[in-house]
């Protein structure tokens, strides 16, 4: 045989190799939701109807302690780049590289949907298709004028357009793309829903009717239970109690019941319409024939928002002049059975459910509850190891700094896996850290707490004064991850103070009916970038 023949041989045989080994690697679905609470998905805890949701949850994996950091931008980040925020560079992410980046260099055809959020645009960061909007929230009938297909202005707004289903119609565009190139694909959807304001559609809404007549009191205590009934949450932790500048659901008038039952009906309608469309590209897989070897992850972005910004209270939630929000009493029923809110690093800003769904490789459980800690930042980790690929030390020719994230697939293996040194939180004056079950936590500023999450999830028995040394030993340990690791400026790493914070009554809602409701807050219009 000759030279000639022997070197065609070769290379043929890698080529096939190389193909055998792409068809091998999974297609990736990795969609975060906005401004969702822990209990919102039926299957962990709520009463919101996302069977869809639920299924995956049946046949994959709950993840219980699964962390973000209770701020849109900053998950974001940590989603993408696998590191903390400052050490990824912030909203320019320009000291890492993103997940879309690393996939595509590993042969991934990467495409995004949905709300961006941070500097330039997916185009520039490694996604080959991009449809959605770069502002941090939008009318969900009308958009605005950030929306982007490929990087370039888009408004094509039809009568019927509504941001939830568009998302999918254009991830389903772009899978479809994907698996003609023969390449596994990576696509990522970012919901906006149901971040505010509270839109939906009529249908969806009417759903919901007379729901939430029962009040957020009511609503807390049987998503707690059904919580603690599947397994979710230890009977041993208790619910947080609402605190006092939330008002009893009783001590309500008829008017303001009637007004924040509303309300709640629209937010429920839109996670349902969420669910749906989930639903819709779960049956498009299947169609495809990729349902099997295609790793789903569904996560959330932070807690429920605690901010009241209404304006166009008179107009129905189906008409793109209304622009309501819920506020602190169904952001605490949405965060059941945690404290605190979107924005502070109590478990109620930042625990998010985490599904993961990949039946080709699952070999726990079908509808095991994962306990062990885990965070955005080991999104990225858990990409790579799907697709059997490393993070480069190089890019472009300069050396290229680790990230922060561990897999999470040893779960899916049903196995332990090695667990963070720590978790670091931060956003603006809120902090904390994780290490083990001590987790140390100072909200807006005021004076650090301790917890042991093992017997204390809901964070309701502060050992601050019981175990000094050990929380004196955690905050050194947050200050020396916040400046060595994270990076964060000075401003973000100030002494915390003497007195402990209670939420500011300032962020609560006005809640006397009439045109003055809503005034207080946001001034920005529906559309602009937050």
């Amino acid at each position: 045989m000759s030279r000639k023949c022997r070197l065609l041989i070769t290379a043929f045989c890698l080529l096939v190799c190389h193909a055998a080994v792409a068809a091998d690697r999974p297609n990736i679905v990795l969609m975060m939701v906005d401004d969702l609470g822990y209990s919102d998905f039926g299957c962990y805890g709520g009463e919101i109807q996302t069977p869809h949701i639920d299924a995956l949850a049946a046949d994959g994996l709950r993840l219980s302690q699964f962390y973000n950091t209770a701020k849109c931008h900053s998950s974001r980040i940590c989603l993408l780049t696998g590191k903390y925020t400052f050490q990824a560079g912030n909203n320019a992410m320009d000291k890492a590289l993103t997940v879309a980046e690393v996939m595509q260099a590993h042969g991934y055809f990467t495409a995004m949907t949905g709300k961006w959020h941070l500097d330039r645009q997916p185009t520039d960061r490694g996604f080959l298709r991009y449809w959605g909007h770069l502002s941090g929230a939008t009318n969900f009938f009308t958009g605005d004028d950030t929306f982007r297909l490929d990087g370039k202005p888009w408004s094509d707004f039809g009568d019927d357009f509504y941001t939830t289903e568009a998302n999918v119609d254009y991830a389903i565009e772009f899978i479809d793309e994907g698996l003609k190139t023969g390449q596994p694909f990576f696509q990522y959807i970012a919901f906006n829903a149901p971040h505010y304001p509270l839109q939906a559609r009529q249908r969806d809404v009417e759903k919901y009717k007379g729901r939430y007549t029962a009040g957020w009191d009511e609503i807390r205590v049987r998503r707690y239970g059904r919580q603690v009934e599947m397994g979710l949450i230890d009977a041993e932790c208790a619910l947080s109690p609402r605190p006092d500048y939330i008002p009893a659901w009783e001590d309500l008038t008829p008017e303001e019941r009637q007004w924040e039952s509303d309300r709640m009906e629209v937010f429920a309608a839109m996670v349902d319409c969420v669910d749906q469309n989930v639903g819709r590209l779960v049956a498009h897989l299947k169609d495809r024939g990729v349902y099997d070897n295609t790793l789903i992850m569904l996560c959330s972005d932070n807690g429920g928002c605690p901010f009241e910004r209404t304006r166009g209270k008179d107009f129905k939630p189906w008409d793109p002049k209304s622009y309501w929000c819920y506020d602190v009493g169904w952001a605490h029923a949405c965060n059941t059975p945690f404290r605190w809110y979107k924005q502070n690093q109590h478990e109620g800003g930042i625990s998010s459910p985490l599904i993961v769904h990949w039946p080709a490789r699952q070999s726990a459980r079908q509808g095991t509850i994962s306990h062990q800690p885990g965070h955005l930042i080991d999104l990225l980790a858990t990409c790579l190891d799907a697709a059997g690929a490393e993070y480069p030390q190089q890019w472009q020719g300069k050396p290229t700094s680790p990230i922060q994230g561990r897999s999470l697939l040893p779960l899916v293996d049903g196995k332990q896996r090695a667990p963070h040194d720590y978790l670091y939180f931060q956003f603006s004056n809120n902090r904390a850290i994780r290490q083990g079950d001590l987790k140390a936590v100072s909200a807006r500023g005021g004076a650090w707490e301790l917890y042991d999450l093992s017997d204390d999830r809901t964070e309701l028995n502060n050992l601050a004064d019981v175990a000094p040394d050990k929380l004196q030993s955690l905050v050194t340990l947050w200050h020396k991850v916040a400046k060595d690791v994270d990076q964060a400026p000075q401003k973000m790493r100030r002494p915390a103070g003497d007195t402990q914070q209670t939420f500011p009554p300032g962020q609560m809602t006005q809640r006397a009916a009439g045109p003055k409701a809503g005034k207080k807050g946001s001034t920005k219009k529906p559309g602009s970038k937050r």
